[in-house]
């Protein structure tokens, strides 16, 4: 199935050169064209598309303001590739999970690649149906609720179950008669 594109950059050069390297690319439709970042926001609404090729310096809103308004306004984020002339914003780029990170001029070979792991990436996280399947699955499976703390006895630390004895102090074959009267301090630790 061809993945759908939006490509969003304020120099139409660049929105052209990409557009062109696209139709070249196996199985690639781009469905809209942006110049700023505003526009990127509506058209991802609009559009849904599994791949967006996002300029990171655009007038007004930059490339990682569109990601934070997508997460602000909980609209489902298509996989990204920055495409800029920038080197500088890499390392951000993929701190955002970024699928990938474009220099300008672009390269057919480079471009290609970046549609490769998209459609990787996107093969490996299943349809939403499959999510929506297996997050029911997760949801329905009974879930055993143990309770646990941690105990500092003889400095040292054990996560012992509650409803177990307390463990064994290093030198002893059985429990220690004295009980819990070793234990210096206990944390609760969260159900799981």
């Amino acid at each position: 199935m061809p993945l759908s594109a939006v490509i969003v950059d304020d120099e139409q050069l660049a929105r052209d050169e990409l557009t062109y390297l696209l139709k070249s690319a196996d199985d690639v439709n781009v469905v809209a064209q942006g110049k700023n970042g505003l526009e990127a926001i509506s058209l991802i609404k609009e559009h849904n598309p599994d791949l967006v090729f996002l300029d990171v310096q655009m007038p007004g809103l930059d490339g990682f303001g569109v990601i934070k308004k997508l997460l602000d306004k909980k609209i489902p984020l298509p996989k990204i590739v920055f495409a800029t002339a920038f080197d500088q914003y890499a390392v951000k780029a993929f701190e955002v999970n970024a699928v990938d990170y474009l220099l300008k001029p672009f390269d057919k070979k480079r471009v290609a690649q970046s549609v490769q792991r998209a459609r990787t990436q996107q093969d490996a996280e299943g349809s939403p149906g499959e999510k929506i399947e297996a997050l029911v699955r997760m949801l329905q499976a009974p879930k055993a609720q143990t309770s646990k703390i941690l105990l500092k006895a003889v400095g040292r630390m054990f996560l012992v179950d509650q409803r177990e004895s307390p463990p064994l102090l290093p030198g002893e074959h059985q429990p220690h008669s004295r009980g819990r009267a070793l234990v210096q301090e206990f944390v609760p630790v969260a159900h799981g």
